[in-house]
């Protein structure tokens, strides 16, 4: 299987070379995390794409100075809504309505189940439930990569709120999720390339019934 063979290649890459991906390679990853499942299929997922050295720049202090911020050829920035408002799920059963040519009708019992779900949920545990969703994106997002032979080093290890102020995310209904770091890995320079990749037995990491 394909996709079990590239996901052996990959690891966490913690240099890289700073070579420009292909702009088909970007845009692969980024429709994979698009095309990605999300609870209820409300998708309140956003990615900032950044290639700008100079905005790279000023986020590598954001993460703690992690190389792969600047040596990536791209930065996405997964966010997520700040929270699920009633106007939020009517905007996506609109769209999903209109798509499909269906009366607002067709969803109308799924939309007043999910606003009354919601309205239990706290302005903060919304937020968590959304950035969920944005880990399932990442997930797929990285497979992606890794059969195309990309690099993709997830990140969590930055400042959220001073990102969230740089981004301005808060004026736009956005928290920062996660950062995935896109490129071609700098074996010299990477002390993690050489080791072998480690993972749970199998019998530590299933139970079957």
């Amino acid at each position: 299987m394909k996709l079990l063979e590239s996901l052996n290649w990959r690891y966490a890459t913690k240099r890289m070379t700073g070579e420009a991906l292909e702009p088909a390679e970007v845009a692969n990853i980024i429709e994979a995390a698009r095309l990605a499942p999300t609870s209820a299929g409300l998708q309140p997922i956003h990615i900032y794409v950044i290639s700008d050295p100079a905005i790279k720049q000023q986020i590598q202090p954001i993460a703690f100075g992690q190389p792969q911020i600047v040596e990536s050829s791209h930065l996405l920035v997964f966010t997520s809504w700040d929270k699920i408002t009633d106007e939020r799920i009517d905007k996506v059963h609109e769209d999903m309505n209109n798509l499909r040519n269906l009366p607002m009708e067709t969803t109308a019992h799924t939309v007043t189940n999910l606003k009354q779900l919601f309205s239990t949920f706290s302005e903060e545990e919304q937020y968590h439930h959304t950035a969920k969703q944005a880990h399932i994106a990442l997930g797929v997002a990285i497979a992606a990569a890794a059969e195309l032979g990309v690099d993709a080093t997830p990140m969590e290890g930055f400042d959220k709120a001073a990102l969230d102020e740089f981004l301005k995310l808060r004026e736009n209904g956005l928290r920062s999720v996660v950062l995935l770091a896109l490129g071609k890995r700098q074996i010299t320079e990477d002390w993690l390339y050489p080791l072998k990749k480690y993972r749970q037995a199998k019998e530590d990491f299933i139970t079957e019934l």
